[in-house]
């Protein structure tokens, strides 16, 4: 709980940050990014419920269970493909510099939310359509312990999911070493700004490790079982290890590689709000006798200047 309260208090920062500057509304990277931030604050909000609620309850309705996991499901999935969005970004700002204005624009970044969005909700949708056609409606009554292979049994489900993150994946693979290379080679061209080019690279790059994080999500779950029948009593400590690098390790990077590393939201997130400056303190006009004092008190300027041309 300390963990996810202190990434809460981080995300939450840079959301208040983003909401309060209007320029960020209009800069596709800085959409991009605080969406990654929002979506990881609602999964690991959930996941972070899931584990609370499994370990205090033990078992749930199903069909409050199944609402919790399709959308920690959803969240998940969304992560590659916001890291490739932001990937494109960075490749099209420095290898064409000159069209980024028309081809980078805040309604596209809307409709590449809305498609991310669509393809992160196809595999837990298809996930509930396939338990709804082979389960009776009792089952959503029934209570059992939250878990995704225990609400979701079928095998075809399993099978389908496989060869969905298999293409998931190897897409966003091909997309972030395409644009890394890309950058790399654009770097090492005379125009181009090389330390644009260098922190785009760099990005690129830390999305590879992210994405590489976020498929212990998928290589995770099937070593905990082994696991757990080898060492029964260290159930709950191999549990919470799983959780800290498949979830909360991987949130830590995003704040990591937009916010601190970015110098406009670093310099954003210390810096006040405006409105909540100090305002210099006003001064009273001055009346016509300490004008006047004010007037005799200043040096001639002009009889300076007329000896200092006779000298």
């Amino acid at each position: 709980m300390l963990v996810w309260l202190t990434l809460s208090i981080i995300n939450g920062s840079m959301v208040s940050t983003f909401l309060r500057h209007s320029f960020f509304y209009e800069d596709p990277r800085y959409i991009m990014f605080i969406y990654m931030v929002i979506n990881d604050a609602v999964q690991l909000t959930l996941v972070t419920g899931l584990y609370v609620v499994s370990y205090a309850f033990s078992k749930i309705l199903a069909s409050s269970c199944c609402l919790l996991v399709m959308t920690a499901i959803m969240t998940t999935r969304s992560t590659p493909l916001i890291l490739a969005g932001m990937a494109v970004e960075r490749y099209v700002s420095i290898c064409f510099p000159l069209h980024y204005g028309h081809m980078c624009t805040v309604q596209r970044t809307a409709w590449l939310v809305s498609v991310i969005l669509v393809l992160s909700a196809a595999p837990p949708l298809t996930d509930l359509f396939i338990t709804v056609t082979k389960k009776p409606a009792s089952f959503f009554q029934t209570s059992i312990f939250c878990d995704h292979s225990i609400l979701f049994r079928d095998p075809s489900i399993y099978y389908k999911n496989c060869a969905f993150d298999s293409l998931y994946f190897s897409f966003v693979f091909l997309v972030l070493l395409y644009t890394y290379c890309k950058i790399m080679l654009a770097a090492r061209a005379a125009s181009t700004d090389l330390v644009s080019a260098k922190k785009a690279r760099n990005t690129v790059l830390l999305h590879g490790v992210q994405l590489l994080l976020c498929l212990l999500a998928f290589v995770v779950p099937s070593m905990q079982a082994p696991l757990i029948q080898l060492f029964p009593q260290n159930s709950l400590e191999i549990r919470y290890v799983n959780f800290l690098l498949v979830y909360i390790i991987p949130r830590f990077l995003s704040p990591v590689i937009y916010g601190f590393r970015d110098e406009n939201f670093r310099r954003k997130v210390s810096r006040r709000h405006p409105d909540q400056m100090p305002k210099p303190p006003q001064l009273a006009p001055l009346d016509m006798e300490e004008q006047r004092l004010h007037s005799e008190s200043l040096p001639d300027v002009r009889a300076f200047s007329v000896t200092t041309q006779s000298s």
